[in-house]
């Protein structure tokens, strides 16, 4: 018995599905100005629990690797740190409401999805979201330090002191944590590509070594050039392609069976025809 979509969805006319995008973008945005004016008013537990924390020494990374940093930042412009107060604040709440502005998406195209479909994309968003944030963490906890310890100690000659300034440092924390929160959404896209047919699990373990070889350059690129940065980096890269093997799905045996069988129907054909012509 084919299955049927929500009632309500069904006398739902054009306006009224964007007057339903326009509600939900706009409690996306009622919640994403709560939890900014909230972080806000937290400025002390932003910057110096959370958002300079991988400047200092006592930074866990750096403990466990046995490592040592110091980086002294520094304003050069006035208007700088209330600047940086904002965009630290934005992207902290942008973060946080991630997960509920995939799940007004999720609630906006819900009525138009079958049961089995709403499932299956009730499960892609929160996997989606998991991923998210595990990318975040891995940004945060493991390439912003190795990037900070590498750059801070780094100098072209003695006589070059390097003094590096808030701003250049927050960019390089935003630019870094983001961009892992979106790369760790591989698996996802691998798992909508299988899903539509595109992408096979057999695909891509037929093709491991570029999968290597990409890995081993993202490293060089988001890492400095030193191996042992580029080997932790490649670690979580490497856990990505992991997860995109299991969430991918093999190839349907049926197409094996048939390119195997060959001419067999049309033999069969024949033979039902010769037996025909006998009896006559």
């Amino acid at each position: 018995m084919a299955e049927e979509r929500l009632d309500e969805s069904k006398d739902m006319s054009f306006w009224d599905h964007l007057e339903a995008l326009r509600q939900g973008l706009f409690r996306v945005v009622i919640a994403l100005v709560a939890a900014f004016v909230v972080l806000f008013f937290f400025k002390g537990f932003l910057f110096d629990t959370l958002i300079l924390a991988p400047t200092r020494s006592d930074f866990f990374f750096y403990r466990w690797f046995g490592m040592e940093t110091g980086l002294q930042l520094v304003n050069i412009e006035l208007s700088t740190q209330f600047m940086v107060h904002m965009r630290v604040t934005f992207m902290c709440a942008f973060i946080l409401c991630c997960p509920y502005t995939l799940f007004e998406i999720w609630r906006f195209i819900a009525p138009a999805l079958y049961q089995n479909e709403k499932r299956a994309t009730r499960r892609a968003f929160l996997f989606a979201s998991f991923l998210f944030y595990l990318g975040i963490a891995v940004g945060y906890c493991i390439i912003l330090p190795l990037m900070v310890n590498f750059f801070d100690g780094y100098k072209v000659s003695e006589e070059v002191i390097n003094t590096i300034s808030l701003n250049s440092y927050i960019s390089t924390v935003n630019s870094t944590v983001l961009l892992f929160g979106i790369v760790f959404e591989i698996p996802t896209l691998v798992a909508v590509l299988s899903q539509l047919g595109l992408l096979t699990r057999q695909a891509l373990l037929g093709g491991w070594k570029w999968a290597v070889v990409i890995i081993a350059v993202l490293a060089a690129i988001i890492t400095p050039a030193d191996p042992f940065s580029m080997l932790i980096a490649a670690i979580p890269l490497a856990l990505l392609y992991g997860i995109s093997l299991l969430v991918c799905k093999k190839a349907e045996p049926e197409e094996e069976e048939d390119e195997e069988s060959g001419d067999e129907p049309a033999g069969d054909g024949k033979d039902a025809s010769a037996k025909k012509e006998a009896t006559a």
